[in-house]
């Protein structure tokens, strides 16, 4: 198809971007479109959908006026979207209430109903995932138990790039990626698992169709073509949720092949090609965007936003603290921070767990204090890799995307203490845009898998320091220690 584009919409937290991609997987443009999340009650997180519907619109419109690329060009449409969200509509599709998003927490009594009707470590190994109530299943429950009249009305609960691809094709659809977050879906079988709907009530019919993440579902309907500036008839491909397509973004494909995320949050993520339970379920695993592929992986809740906290806090005048904190020895002198600010998942999964700076002592400044925090959490990601590599030992280097591969001393930080090489990409901050991309390509044979790996080029590759990598060893153990000493601490304060 000489001549065709590919767009990709990224419908993530704080806005929707719109990417286009050439029939060679080059980036000809991008546009985005912010939107709204509502907080109406404390860990309570809900988003209008109308709002990601104008996005989609504004920002489709947008990038075709500005890359002057015609309508009739674009071979196909393919998404990637925040996932674990839960939005009611009707057999027309027109929603029946806002979405909860991923950050809420409210369904705490329904996740533990869950664990208690389906067992949690039935839930965990057939599904892959803890019983929280971050994921679908449990905002369903509190749906029907708080809001019954809106559950009798509801024909399907979505995600939120599922009602986008119903708005473009009238089609009730959604992907193996996003299936994976709602404690509903087996990933052996890749189905809906019905002794769990069974358990809990759910009628199957009331959940989208799951499909390979390539899959075409539906074509641009003439409404959404007069809406969105796209030509009728243009295939809508299913795409996957943001976390897994990151991972083809990085081109993390092959089994062993892995990947690490550096964002307000992070993760770590290894391509497998079954699913790896962890037997202290310190571990997730999603459905991969590759149709035969997993992602296990470890969250860590707080990154660069435990950055961001510090640079904040530290801030002083012209002080560089990137410069400051390279020019401290690695250890900090003896200085260690965790990075638990708003709890931590991987691998401790306690909400209670709180930040601390171990072993402050008068010598150290905002230097060692800012060194401290960015080895901080690469001891918690070490965390998380050992705990994957004790399932999948052949990782042998990583990829890093998000905005921590920006940084000219993290990627150092990392490789020594990993004990691995740290590859950086040419395509870091597009990668989720790309993945979602890649897997509209080959729905409809434009690009073949391989492409995902060409284009997410590796510009640098950070070696470890074997001296450095001897002292975080040592060290590493120490920060384990910290946290299960405050662990009893945590528990007692409000």
């Amino acid at each position: 198809m000489p001549g065709a584009y590919i767009l990709a919409h990224d419908l993530g937290t704080s806005g929707n971007k719109a990417t286009l991609f050439d029939s060679s997987g080059q980036l000809v443009g991008s546009a985005f479109a912010a939107y709204s999340t509502h907080y109406p009650h404390p860990n309570w997180a809900e988003q209008e959908p109308g709002q990601w519907w104008q996005a989609v619109c504004d920002t489709t419109r947008q990038l075709l006026s500005d890359s002057g690329v015609a309508a009739a060009a674009i071979a196909a449409v393919g998404f990637s979207g925040m996932m674990m969200g839960c939005l009611p509509v009707a057999a027309d599709g027109r929603p029946l209430r806002s979405c909860i998003i991923w950050a809420d927490q409210r369904a705490q009594e329904e996740a533990a109903y869950i664990a208690e009707r389906c067992g949690a470590d039935e839930v965990y190994l057939r599904c892959g995932h803890r019983t929280s109530p971050a994921y679908c299943a449990p905002k369903i429950l509190w749906v029907r138990n708080h809001q019954p009249e809106i559950y009798a009305r509801t024909a399907k609960f979505l995600v939120p790039k599922d009602y986008i691809v119903h708005q473009l094709t009238g089609e009730f659809a959604t992907d193996y990626s996003d299936a994976s977050g709602t404690l509903l879906f087996d990933l052996a079988t890749r189905a809906w698992h019905q002794p769990f709907l069974d358990a809990l009530g759910i009628a199957a019919e009331r959940l989208p169709t799951p499909h390979p993440s390539p899959a075409i579902v539906g074509t641009v309907t003439a409404a959404a073509a007069a809406a969105t500036g796209l030509a009728a008839g243009t295939p809508v491909v299913i795409g996957g949720g943001d976390g897994s397509c990151a991972g083809i973004g990085a081109g993390v494909i092959e089994p062993g092949s892995a990947y690490c995320v550096i964002g307000t949050s992070a993760w770590i993520s290894v391509s497998t090609p079954a699913p790896v339970p962890d037997p202290q379920q310190r571990t997730m695993t999603f459905h991969h965007v590759h149709p035969q592929r997993y992602a296990p992986m470890g969250v860590q809740q707080l990154a660069g936003g435990a950055r961001e906290w510090a640079w904040r806090v530290l801030a002083d005048g012209d002080l560089d603290l990137d410069a400051a904190a390279a020019a401290v020895a690695p250890g900090a002198d003896g200085l260690l921070f965790l990075p638990y600010l708003m709890g931590e998942r991987s691998p401790w999964w306690n909400p209670r767990a709180r930040g601390a700076f171990v072993g402050l002592a008068m010598p150290h400044d905002k230097a060692r204090m800012a060194r401290a925090v960015l080895e901080g959490v690469g001891f918690g990601l070490r965390q998380i890799l050992d705990s994957l590599r004790e399932q999948v030992p052949d990782i042998d280097a990583l990829r890093l995307i998000g905005g921590g591969g920006k940084s000219r001393l993290w990627p150092q930080i990392l490789a020594d203490i990993f004990g691995l090489p740290i590859h950086l990409l040419e395509l870091k901050s597009e990668a989720t845009s790309w993945g979602a991309a890649v897997a509209a390509g080959v729905g409809v044979g434009l690009y073949g898998w391989s492409i995902a790996a060409e284009r997410s080029q590796v510009v640098q590759v950070v070696t470890p320091n074997p001296i450095h990598r001897q002292r975080y060893d040592e060290l590493l153990e120490l920060f384990t220690a910290s946290y299960l000493a405050l662990a009893p601490v945590y528990a007692r304060l409000q």
